[in-house]
């Protein structure tokens, strides 16, 4: 039995289009329209299909509160290049805040409904996807899933015990179910859950410091969860990040259970943190204040800073003696900027001791022209004292012209390849 929108007169559709054959079906049902809403909220939206795209500018900003603190917290910890997953509730935040950075090229969201890239929507139309890169079958999103394809994932939490256990699926004699929430934590290589410190609290942004008017009387962080959905112990043993983002704070899993990290501005550690714990977690030494710019109605800037650290950005390959320099998505804005840049990669460089063949990817990389003197010098320096070999890439066309024109300004070579394959190949 199928349920339809419409029947039509002739078969119209490709062959090969066809997902249910005729003769699986017995009965049509002819629908009405309320009866086939293509989300919970909305009846029909082509950027959702494919049909049509949406500028990044239509999608609105969240308001700024408390749910979009949460999400900002965790938007920072996004990695260049991470294949994300984004959970329901408090995790679809994510999306509108990166939107809103401006930092969407540098990563891939994705939903377990099948959404890959794009923007995925919230509230009651979550699960679709604007502006999508593909849309694939759920089976086939959750076998990339279980497989381990996912870098990162942002996933809601109900419950954390002081091992770290989290909760998601049993409140007393509720059962709500756990969905995809174990495909997803378990199979990741960090999770990062987030949701509001107690249940309940009234809570004022004012001058970039949280100020509780009135505490939450439902606890989150509990001696021992319901029910363990996600198992501290298990992601010990997979060695995965794990981190768990609220208003007030930040957690992070290690051997000894939760280790306190961050505090919010404004924030009492006793009055407002240990008061509404049933356990006394780890404290790190020292605990570091969440970065400010959270806290105000501004951009925060994230799109001129960098995603990655600089020593994420090296990787070295002894066996062919290559090293792998990623410089996407960096910005040198000052003198100072390159000058930290050369300081780094003199120190790495003559720490591995020898000369070696070097690929540099150079997307998304900004260089200011107050810089371009230092960086440039930084460049012929390596290549002369360094490197045995060296290429650099960059998919975007422009960029190579415009970035070869200052390699030759600079006496360098100036070939830039158009992917990492070319670049290695003539390495």
């Amino acid at each position: 039995m199928v349920q339809v929108e419409r029947v039509t007169t002739e078969r119209i559709l490709s062959p090969k289009a066809v997902r249910l054959p005729g003769i699986l079906v017995d009965c049509v049902v002819v629908a009405r329209p309320q009866h086939h809403m293509q989300t919970f909220a909305e009846s029909y939206n082509p950027a959702y299909t494919g049909e049509i795209r949406v500028p990044k500018s239509t999608i609105k900003p969240m308001p700024f509160d408390v749910r979009k603190v949460i999400a900002r917290r965790a938007t920072m910890y996004l990695k260049i290049n991470a294949i994300v997953n984004l959970g329901v509730g408090m995790p679809e935040g994510v999306a509108s805040v990166a939107n809103e950075e401006n930092i969407l090229d540098m990563i891939t969201l994705t939903v377990d409904t099948g959404g890959i890239g794009g923007i995925p929507v919230g509230g009651q139309s979550f699960g679709a996807v604007a502006n999508a890169q593909a849309i694939i079958d759920q089976p086939y999103q959750f076998d990339f899933y279980d497989g381990g394809g996912l870098d990162q994932a942002f996933l809601g939490l109900a419950e954390v015990d002081e091992e770290g256990n989290v909760n998601v699926s049993r409140f007393g004699s509720r059962f709500t179910g756990a969905g995809a929430f174990i495909n997803i934590s378990q199979n990741a290589k960090a999770v990062y859950f987030m949701g509001t410190f107690t249940a309940g609290s009234k809570i004022a942004i004012e001058d970039g410091k949280l100020h509780i008017r009135e505490q939450g009387t439902g606890k989150k962080f509990v001696r021992k969860v319901q029910q363990i959905t996600f198992s501290s112990l298990k992601a010990l043993q997979r060695q995965q990040t794990v981190y768990y983002i609220t208003e007030r704070c930040v957690f992070r899993l290690t051997d000894e259970g939760l280790e306190l990290i961050e505090i919010a501005p404004g924030i009492d550690l006793e009055r407002d943190i240990l008061a509404h714990m049933e356990f006394v977690p780890r404290i790190a030494s020292p605990v570091s204040e969440m970065e400010p710019t959270i806290f105000r109605d501004a951009l925060m800037g994230l799109q001129q800073r960098s995603p990655l650290s600089l020593e994420e950005r090296l990787h070295y390959n002894e066996a062919d003696n290559v090293l792998y320099i990623n410089l996407e998505g960096l910005n040198i804005e000052t003198v100072q900027d390159a000058q930290k840049l050369a300081g780094f990669l003199d120190r790495k460089l003559a720490s591995l001791g020898k000369k070696v063949n070097a690929i540099t990817n150079y997307d998304n990389f900004n260089l200011s022209p107050v810089a371009s003197e230092r960086f440039f010098a930084m460049v012929k320096h390596n290549h002369e004292k360094y490197f045995l070999s060296y290429t650099r890439y960059s998919t975007n066309a422009f960029f190579r012209h415009q970035l070869g024109k200052q390699f030759t300004q600079s006496s360098l070579e100036n070939r830039i390849y158009k992917d990492f394959e070319e670049a290695k190949e003539h390495l």
